[in-house]
């Protein structure tokens, strides 16, 4: 754009909260444009269709925890095809000595549940008259749950939750960076136990869900429906295959090197949604080197997505819940199925079943990273103890060396340092799942508040908007 007015915002990254962010500001009538090194946006966000499967390669579902996520699909004309999970979905199971147990959904499911033993049980009595941790601490999730709730449920609740979430360790996550809101229950109401009833009262007047209780939705077409609806909204403002080299200051805002570009693109504000680890290849022609080391120690296990699917049904009974997981102590190669052609339609063909199996993460990086032949036999063995399954009649497997960043004790420390950067050098923004919450609607919401942010320090400049 050289001898020409800078645009409004150049967003560098083309995954949900960079094309959200986008959509909202060209909405506004600034001139955005955005730059994805990938060859298509979406990020991990990917809809394939082979032999009458609809196969996710990344993110299976959303949960409905917000109203923006409405209003989103609303203004992109995609609210007829969200497709809300099935009743099943409420089913959620957990493997303990190699058996499926159900997860209980209530006081009475609870009493009667052999996940838990009695003791476990009792334990949960002592729950609201354990004392909260120091504010100013950083705890890890594993010993938050163990001192409120004890070691068993530690095991066999959110062990498994937290690999099926972030595919993480309890031990390493920030309770306060990862499950703001169970710190914030503790902090609050001193009891989860009561802060959940308390709580619950306050999302309903914000019109909120809580992740728990939530639904899960999709799209009948599968998620990478958003994405093409925010590609479709913004047009030719989405360009492809074109990484971000170096940045720049100019006396106008920044400068973009980008690949493929001859000359520097010139943009007044610059929003980077890239992945923590995407900073390693960058260079700037300011100092932010503490932002820099900061954002090096976000870490990003590798995941496998083995998606299986069945011509027909191979079992002698119907396959309904939302999957299972796999706590540490069973000593599994997978941390956890889910069951795909359960919970939505249209992902298997009439009569069939479709199911993805997660392997790796922080639990098991290696096993991530083993041949495909080595991973679809240890995928299909574990099928076949679990669930009596016999070897897929359709196999795909897709891998992300760098999957989900781990909101990590210390982690606040390092967004810290990320703030301290945007505040050092005005019109420069630093977004992503590696800040704000890893999930789909995380991602909306912080484009949503970025968009604010962006917009007003925009108008603060004092200088005409484009459009």
């Amino acid at each position: 754009m050289s001898g020409q007015n800078p645009m409004d915002v150049a967003v560098v990254g083309g995954g949900v909260t960079g094309l959200t962010l986008a959509h909202l500001l060209d909405h506004q009538g600034m001139a955005v444009r955005v730059y994805e090194a990938q060859p298509h946006p979406g990020g991990a966000m990917r809809t394939s269709r082979a032999e009458g499967f609809l196969i996710e390669q990344g993110p299976n579902s959303a949960q409905d925890t917000t109203p923006l996520l409405h209003q989103l699909f609303a203004g992109l004309g995609i609210a007829d095809q969200v497709e809300y999970a099935s009743p099943a979905a409420k089913n959620r199971y957990v493997v303990r000595d190699g058996k499926l147990h159900a997860m209980p959904l209530g006081p009475p499911a609870l009493l009667g549940t052999r996940l838990f033993s009695g003791w476990a049980k009792l334990r949960l009595l002592g729950e609201p008259f354990v004392r909260r941790s120091d504010p100013d601490q950083d705890e890890d999730l594993a010993h938050f749950v163990e001192r409120r709730l004890g070691r068993e449920f530690l095991d066999y609740a959110i062990d498994p939750f937290v690999s099926g979430v972030f595919a993480g360790l309890p031990e390493k996550l920030s309770v306060r960076s990862a499950f703001p809101r169970l710190w914030e229950l503790e902090q609050r109401y001193g009891s989860l136990i009561k802060g959940a009833i308390l709580g619950a009262r306050e999302r309903r007047k914000r019109q909120e869900q809580s992740k728990q209780s939530a639904q899960s939705f999709s799209f009948k077409e599968g998620l990478q429906t958003l994405i093409d609806a925010l590609t479709r909204a913004l047009g030719d403002k989405v360009h492809t295959g074109v990484p971000l080299r170096a940045l720049r200051k100019t006396p106008e805002g920044f400068a973009l090197e980008v690949a493929d570009h001859p000359e520097a693109v010139r943009a007044r504000a610059v929003v980077l949604t890239i992945p923590a680890h995407g900073y390693e290849q960058l260079e700037f022609s300011f100092d932010w080197a503490a932002a820099r080391q900061a954002l090096a120690q976000i870490y990003y296990p590798p995941v496998a997505v083995v998606f299986c699917g069945y011509y027909r049904n191979p079992l002698d009974r119907p396959l309904e819940g939302f999957g299972f997981l796999v706590p540490r102590r069973e000593n599994r190669q997978i941390l956890g199925s889910l069951w795909n052609s359960s919970l939505f339609s249209g992902r298997a063909p009439e009569g069939g079943l479709a199911l993805t199996v997660f392997v790796g993460g922080s639990r098991q990086p290696e096993h991530a990273l083993w041949p495909e032949e080595k991973l679809a036999a240890v995928v299909a063995g574990e099928l076949k103890d679990l669930l009596s399954l016999p070897p897929p009649d359709h196999l795909a497997l897709f891998r992300w060396p760098r999957a989900i960043p781990q909101y990590q004790v210390g982690h606040q420390r390092l967004i810290a340092a990320v703030e301290a950067c945007e505040q050092q050098h005005p019109g420069l923004y630093l977004g992503g799942n590696f800040r704000g919450g890893i999930s789909v609607a995380d991602c909306v919401k912080s484009a949503y508040a970025l968009a604010d942010r962006v917009a007003g320090g925009l108008r603060a400049g004092g200088e005409p908007l484009a459009g």
